[in-house]
C-alpha cells in the first residue's frame, strides 16, 4: 500500500503546527513496539522496497507491520491499517486484503479510495499526533482515469472529525496518545485539521 500520487491535505494549525521537530523512524519504531509488542503481540519493522503485514509464525514470533524504504509517512499509513483491521484479518498477509497496483481503471480507482478513508482519516489523525505533515494518496499515477483528489481529500477530511466526534479506534487512540505526548502535542481538535484544496 504505497504513498505514491500525493497532495497536501491540510497542514495541522495551532499547536501541532508549533511543533518543529525531526521525525526519526527508530523513535516511532521504538515507541510503537513498547507500546503494542507485549499487549498485541505485534511490532514495527522498518523494511525494504514495498510496505506489507506478515503475521506471525515459524520463522518469526511477532505479527509484523513492515514499512517501505525508511519513510515515516510509509510507517504511519502501515500503521493506521493496522489500527482498524480487526482480530481474524490480522491473522493474514497483507490483511486477506486486495490491493490493485498503480494504473487502476476508474471503476476500480473508485473501489480503492472507497477502502482508503478510513486507513487514511486513522493517518492522519497520527500524523497530528506528532506534527508531522499528512499527505492524502491517490495512488494511481499510470492509471487511464485522473483521480479526484479534491474529493477524495475531503471524504478523508470528513471521516476525521467523524473519528474526532464519536471516537478514535481503540488502537489508533492509544498510539495517537502515546504520540501526542513523546511529540509534546496537545489534545487534538478538528481546527487542527484544515486542509487545502
Amino acid at each position: 500500500m504505497s504513498v505514491c500520487c500525493e497532495i497536501l491535505a491540510g497542514e495541522c494549525k495551532g499547536e501541532v503546527a508549533q511543533q518543529a521537530v525531526e521525525h526519526n523512524n527508530a523513535d516511532l519504531i521504538a515507541l510503537f513496539n513498547e507500546v503494542f509488542i507485549e499487549s498485541y503481540n505485534t511490532e514495527l519493522v522498518l523494511g525494504g522496497e514495498e510496505p506489507i503485514y506478515l503475521p506471525a509464525g515459524e520463522q518469526h514470533p511477532h505479527h509484523r507491520i513492515i514499512f517501505a524504504r525508511g519513510y515515516f509517512a510509509s510507517a504511519l499509513h502501515e500503521i493506521a491499517h493496522w489500527c482498524i483491521a480487526g482480530p481474524k484479518r490480522r491473522l493474514l498477509e497483507d490483511y486477506g486484503y486486495w490491493y490493485e497496483p498503480d494504473g487502476r481503471t476508474a471503476e476500480v480507482q473508485a473501489e480503492f479510495e472507497k477502502v482508503e478513508v478510513k486507513p487514511q482519516a486513522i493517518e492522519w489523525i497520527l500524523s497530528a499526533s506528532c506534527g508531522f505533515r499528512f499527505r492524502v494518496s491517490c495512488d494511481n499515477l499510470s492509471g487511464d482515469c485522473e483521480p479526484d483528489r479534491a474529493a477524495f481529500t475531503h471524504k478523508v477530511h470528513e471521516q476525521v472529525l467523524a473519528y474526532l466526534e464519536q471516537g478514535i479506534p481503540e488502537r489508533a487512540h492509544t498510539l495517537s496518545n502515546a504520540l501526542r505526548e513523546f511529540y509534546q502535542v496537545g489534545p487534538l481538535k478538528p481546527t487542527d485539521f484544515e486542509r487545502e484544496l
